[in-house]
């Protein structure tokens, strides 16, 4: 019992079991019973944010804690000034928001720990099952395999590829997660800081040849996005990080060859792309295959060809009129926000109810929306404060202290962080969703967040407040 009493005080324990879980959210059939162990896990997560705070004071330890702290009291303050039938809902995004900023962002309060044989283990778990599954949705699509049962919709969704996935854009995300996990396995450095064997290459081989094409075929733009900025972000180090002085005519020469670059990546991405899709279309078209998949393919797509693209053609997919009400349930309380439970009740009772979608529940699809709206001009200030500082260490660290050559994985985590800033334009990824997606950022967050320590110890100095010290990482 006591072996078990302390794998339940594990942080990394529960941290690799829940990024599981939330995996398998994502996939037909077991979403549901992922779903089910999700709810006992949450309950341990936030018995875990209770232990750190109270018994192992780890906010003492965590980098700029204090405006952390002031963001979770302004959703608190939100929350009761905004009493609603949205109040159990608001409860749970506050325990969900502790979790993500105490266990996941606050990786590096802990001791002892080693980080990256954690991260290791996540990545190989990643790898393996986006790979199998990934097999799985190309074998059944080849097949003309069909189903559809409420939210389930497989093997094409909407003409696009979705796979064993619940939604296309679900898959295509997962794709880039595992793009990039392949990518951090490939580092030398990484590897010996866990301590582990490489992965073998024919596999990863395999895996980054799934992925592409799942992401190609998905036809998700967002996830799209993420991937080209993780490339552009990669060659952003690349091109800047040097431990010399960058003169300006060579800032400005460097800075034209990023820009060129971008833009061959992005023309590139999105020929390939459709190359792909129009590749694949003629591969499952009913010209090529026999008189019974042509009966299958024509029940699958109503008799119409698979092109694997949008049937919406509306280019911001419906976002534009959840922005147009967003602003409006601003202007209901600008300064603290009316919390986000109640986003989908005040678009009802005050609004033309566009929110009322069950599909888009407490978000408006644009993280940053999303929290102002919650929590006011206030909570978003608070919120940027508490970005743009720790943005700014870690930009600061990578690009002067690690070279072009670097084997190490905070380029790679840097890289993705930013592009998810970008994907979070476009969808519900930020913040207040207890999902993959959002798990993933805090936790690829955290890792960034351990090499603060690695560059910049915790500060002996103090700042003095009503005769109180008050250590300067903090603030």
């Amino acid at each position: 019992m006591s072996g078990i009493a302390e794998k339940l005080k594990s942080p990394s324990k529960f941290r690799v079991s829940y990024i599981i879980v939330l995996f398998f959210c994502n996939i037909a059939f077991v979403q549901i019973p992922a779903y089910v162990c999700l709810v006992f896990l949450f309950f341990w997560g936030v018995y875990l944010v209770y232990l750190k705070i109270q018994r192992e004071r780890c906010f003492d330890r965590l980098r700029f804690g204090f405006w952390i702290l002031a963001f979770l009291a302004i959703n608190l303050l939100t929350m009761l000034l905004n009493l609603s039938m949205g109040l159990i809902y608001n409860i749970i995004m506050l325990l969900h928001i502790s979790i993500c900023f105490f266990i996941f962002y606050g990786i590096h309060t802990e001791k002892k720990l080693n980080t990256k044989a954690e991260l290791y283990k996540v990545c190989k778990f990643i790898i393996y099952a986006t790979t199998v599954l990934g097999a799985i949705g190309f074998a059944l699509m080849m097949w003309k395999v069909k189903f559809e049962w409420m939210w389930i919709k497989f093997i094409i969704y909407e003409n696009r590829y979705t796979g064993v996935y619940i939604n296309p854009n679900i898959l295509g995300f997962i794709s880039v997660v595992s793009i990039v996990c392949c990518h951090l396995v490939m580092k030398p450095d990484f590897l010996i800081q866990a301590k582990r064997t490489r992965i073998s290459r024919i596999w990863i081989a395999i895996c980054l040849c799934v992925d592409l094409f799942s992401l190609l075929l998905c036809d998700s733009n967002a996830s799209f996005a993420l991937f080209i900025c993780y490339v552009i972000f990669t060659l952003i180090f690349i091109y800047f990080s040097s431990s010399a002085r960058m003169e300006k005519k060579q800032f400005l020469m460097k800075s034209l060859a990023v820009l060129f670059a971008a833009v061959y990546v992005i023309s590139t991405a999105f020929m390939v792309r459709a190359i792909c899709q129009k590749g694949f279309s003629q591969l499952v078209s009913p010209q090529s295959v026999d008189s019974q998949a042509v009966a299958n393919i024509n029940e699958i797509t109503g008799g119409e060809a698979i092109t694997f693209s949008h049937i919406n053609k509306n280019i911001d997919s419906g976002r534009l009129k959840l922005i147009k009400e967003s602003f409006k349930l601003f202007e209901l309380s600008p300064i603290f926000g009316i919390s986000n439970g109640n986003i989908v009740e005040y678009s009802q009772k005050y609004l033309d109810g566009t929110l009322s979608l069950s599909y888009h529940n407490n978000d408006i699809h644009n993280g940053y929306l999303t929290i102002i709206v919650s929590t006011g001009i206030i909570g978003f200030l608070i919120f940027a404060i508490w970005g743009l500082k720790f943005g700014k260490h870690i930009v600061f660290n990578l690009f002067k202290r690690q070279n072009a050559g670097s084997q190490d994985i905070l380029p790679c985590l840097f890289a993705f962080c930013c592009g998810y800033l970008v994907y979070s334009l476009f969808e519900k990824a930020l913040l207040y969703d207890v999902s993959f997606m959002v798990i993933w950022f805090w936790y690829m967050l955290g890792m960034t967040s351990v090499y603060l320590n690695k560059y910049e110890p915790l500060a002996t100095a103090h700042y003095m407040l009503r005769k109180h010290r008050i250590p300067k990482h903090l603030i």
